[in-house]
């Protein structure tokens, strides 16, 4: 049997969409109050295709949503989740080892709460690609697809891959007023935009709604969804009437079918501009001083309390993001990106920054979803582009090391307490059960109920599979 296709509601060349988005940007269609919501725009819009194809080959949902907790800038395996004590100590580095509450797993002791809720979790320990790039590596964890070059410039184009959570949204669309997606709160990028944080050629319609302001802040809110001064719900709602009909008056004169999908765009623009359960969801501050307190007063950790808030409202797939950059020469900010500190002390920045961060906040996730009854039906993983190099380096740092790391994943069907693959006593490359990024995006889409081989069109209007990996199938429940 041939795979599924999601394809265009149209037969239209490349040529013709072109045609379209000249013409409909010589006659200016009005545009709607707040439409900027979403990043939406014209020409992304021409680009998506149509509606999702079923499969009747489509696995069980094992998973309703995914919470995807990226850690740019490459933690280390060393320090985190696959420490080697037994190696030699330019190798093993200044941490110890410490017990977990399963038999057998052993995480670095500056994780204690983590060690508590390892039952909980799944850790794949041989994960290994070849990208040494920030840029390039991201592209390749946040979407599953190799980059065409393993290059520092790497720029965001629409010829480049969809995220994940809009190839979900693309698949499996969320009826009513909530997003499929949203995304937060940051915008990656390492000298350039990092690829791989939107729709690419599936369209803007299917992008996160991305939210860049701080969930941590006293006045935060949602002005992406604030009417513009003076307009009503009501008053827009006529507007989008108004629309209606000059779309087609317009359509009437135009035969490019490219131009078809201009309604979902308003509409969905529009049910968001109207949607109180959003807000509600959004409304981190209805929580006790308590319950913030416990995922931690950071950015990161009231982002990982509103991705519970958002899952529990269904929401399909939310992106939290460690932090915008990789990381420089402070130990207040900055993604896992360890250089810059110049031989002034081994790690500052993991254990002034990410480890406190990670120990607090990623453990109390798990256990809020679980005491919720949320995590059988949410996915966790929390992975960055690569790992860091077995040996410390001259500036006692470790190096981009692609060759083998660790995701760890929960919930969602996946085993619990369980470890997956293996490195070498170094940790330097797979031992066993190696696992490539294409093998991780084969399993989450798996777990949501989406063939992972199914088709999508790309910008140069030819069919590529959502995923070119299998479900790893020894992690599965």
């Amino acid at each position: 049997m041939t795979p599924p296709i999601l394809t265009p509601s149209d037969d239209s060349s490349t040529a013709c969409r072109g045609f379209a988005a000249e013409r409909y940007s010589r006659r200016r269609l009005i545009q709607v109050g707040g439409m900027g919501l979403l990043g939406l725009n014209l020409p992304g819009l021409l680009r998506a295709g149509g509606a999702a194809a079923g499969s009747s080959r489509a696995p069980k949902a094992k998973a309703k949503s995914v919470i995807f907790l990226y850690q740019f800038g490459g933690p280390s395996h060393l320090e985190t989740f696959d420490m080697k004590p037994d190696a030699p100590e330019a190798i093993r580095g200044p941490h110890r080892v410490m017990g977990t509450n399963v038999d057998g797993i052993q995480i670095a002791e500056r994780l204690p709460r983590m060690a508590k809720v390892m039952d909980k979790v799944c850790l794949v320990r041989s994960v290994h690609h070849t990208m040494q790039n920030h840029n390039s590596a991201s592209y390749y964890a946040l979407t599953g697809h190799a980059p065409p070059v393993d290059d520092i410039r790497l720029r965001d184009t629409f010829d480049l891959s969809p995220a994940y959570g809009s190839v979900v949204d693309a698949l499996v669309p969320t009826s009513g007023e909530m997003p499929g997606f949203v995304a937060y709160p940051h915008v990656m990028r390492d000298g350039s935009v990092t690829p791989g944080q939107h729709a690419s050629f599936l369209g803007k319609i299917h992008d996160p709604l991305l939210i860049t302001r701080d969930p941590n802040a006293a006045d935060f809110s949602l002005p992406e969804l604030s009417l513009p001064a003076g307009m009503t719900i009501e008053r827009l709602s006529a507007r989008r009437e108004l629309q209606k009909v000059i779309d087609a008056q317009s359509r009437m004169l135009d035969t490019a079918s490219a131009a078809k999908g201009l309604d979902s765009y308003y509409d969905k623009a529009l049910a968001m501009l109207h949607s109180s359960r959003l807000r509600e969801a959004f409304n981190v501050g209805a929580e006790s001083d308590t319950v913030r307190e416990s995922y931690g007063r950071s950015t990161y950790g009231q982002g990982c309390l509103l991705a519970r808030r958002l899952v529990e409202s269904g929401v399909r797939f939310v992106s939290v993001y460690f932090d915008a950059s990789i990381g420089g020469q402070t130990t207040t900010s900055g993604g896992w990106d360890t250089h810059g500190f110049n031989n002034t002390r081994m790690f500052p920045i993991i254990e002034e920054r990410h480890l406190p961060i990670t120990d607090q906040t990623l453990p109390t996730l798990l256990t809020d979803l679980d005491e919720r009854g949320l995590l059988e039906s949410t996915l966790v993983v929390w992975m960055g582009e690569f790992g860091r190099t077995p040996k410390i380096n001259a500036n006692l740092s470790r190096d981009h090391w692609p060759s083998c790391y660790t995701v760890l994943l929960a919930g969602g069907g996946v085993k619990r307490g369980y470890v997956h693959g293996a490195s070498d006593r170094n940790g330097a490359y797979p031992e066993r059960d190696g696992v490539r990024p294409d093998d991780l995006a084969a399993t989450m889409f798996h777990l949501l109920g989406i063939n992972p081989h199914t088709e999508v069109m790309n910008a140069q209007n030819r069919p590529i599979p959502i995923a070119e990996g299998q479900p790893i199938a020894g992690v599965l429940a």
